[in-house]
């Protein structure tokens, strides 16, 4: 049988222990939850499925969704905010077995991906599977309007993936469609995750909204300061290689703002590692020069304290209390990453 990896001693990134003490019984009854929903005859699908979501990684989707519902005084001792936390989990699970095959990653969390084990095939159909699990975790819950919320950020995904899709390797693509693509492909889950926490604790009216603007702002802040690490960061932090989306030709901010600021030469390089894919030795050194000339990763952070600002501003209108303290903390992780 599969087991999914404890997360004790993998959960310790800075910022992120109070929150993660304070809601540790609800995240140990999540692991429990996910490896019960893993579960299968088909023997593939929980290898396959435990090799990524047993891997530990941050698990701050379905941490969100909780810490949220206790911020809006959930009490219960019924599993519905677990369920809901582990459909959460879930759906980032498919869409990140999915991303892997089209960008046809080899490495994620700092191991092989799914599909360069498995295959495409495979790690599609597992993919699949896990949607399952959270539609069905879903339904388990009885809440219609959980049900919207939770569907549409489905669907929203997969919008923000295939406009990024569409605009890969345009250099031309201006700041608000990558915006419009990480809120979609990444923000949307975070803002989800949160406000369900406040709908499974009956509060749908300032706090829901509050606590999906302010998943929403952290998810945009996650997302900034990830596609300035690719060009910024240290593989073994990464848990992928440097210069992924590079190589990918993926046109993320830092690429964006480098290409606008630059002169003649330096948007004809840009044309050809990104638009063309024809990439030499030294190219993505060459990228990150120009990146540091033109402060392109520097402003690409500056934006995401920005959001991270708004997500903290979000939180106003909730009395102080440690889970309050802890939840602007994660705040700071997010964006701290990058030092």
């Amino acid at each position: 049988m599969a087991k999914v990896v404890s997360l004790e001693g993998k959960r310790r990134a800075p910022g992120l222990e109070p929150l993660l003490s304070i809601c540790a019984d609800d995240m140990a009854r999540i692991d429990r939850e996910i490896l019960t929903r893993m579960r299968s005859p088909v023997a593939l699908i929980p290898e396959l499925a435990n090799h990524l979501v047993g891997a530990g990684g941050k698990r701050m989707r379905p941490l969100l969704t909780v810490a949220s519902a206790r911020l809006c005084g959930y009490q219960s001792d019924d599993d519905r905010h677990i369920k809901l936390a582990t459909c959460v989990e879930f759906i980032h699970s498919a869409t990140l077995l999915h991303d892997d095959v089209v960008d046809v990653s080899a490495l994620r969390r700092g191991k092989p991906s799914a599909n360069s084990l498995w295959g495409d095939k495979a790690s599609v159909l597992v993919g699949d599977f896990l949607f399952t699990r959270a539609f069905e975790l879903m339904v388990d819950v009885g809440s219609l309007d959980i049900l919207g919320v939770l569907s549409r950020a489905s669907s929203t995904i997969a919008e923000g993936e295939v406009l990024q899709l569409v605009s890969q390797r345009d250099t031309s693509t201006p700041e608000a469609t990558y915006l419009e693509v990480i809120k979609a492909k990444t923000a949307k889950l975070f803002a989800a995750a949160a406000e369900v926490g406040a709908m499974i604790a009956g509060r749908n009216g300032p706090e829901r909204v509050a606590l999906e603007s302010f998943g929403m702002n952290l998810g945009i802040a996650f997302q900034l300061v990830d596609d300035a690490l690719d060009y910024v960061g240290r593989q073994a932090d990464l848990g992928k290689t440097v210069g992924d989306d590079f190589r990918e030709g993926k046109i993320t901010l830092p690429v964006i703002l480098a290409f606008l600021r630059g002169g003649q030469v330096d948007r004809e390089f840009w044309k050809r590692t990104i638009e063309k894919l024809d990439q030499r030795e030294g190219d993505l050194e060459h990228a990150q020069a120009l990146m540091e000339r033109h402060h392109s990763v520097a402003d690409t952070l500056e934006r995401a304290r920005h959001y991270g600002a708004m997500a903290r501003d979000a939180l106003g209108l909730f009395r102080d209390t440690p889970l309050k303290v802890a939840l602007l903390e994660a705040v700071d992780f997010a964006i701290d990453r990058a030092h």
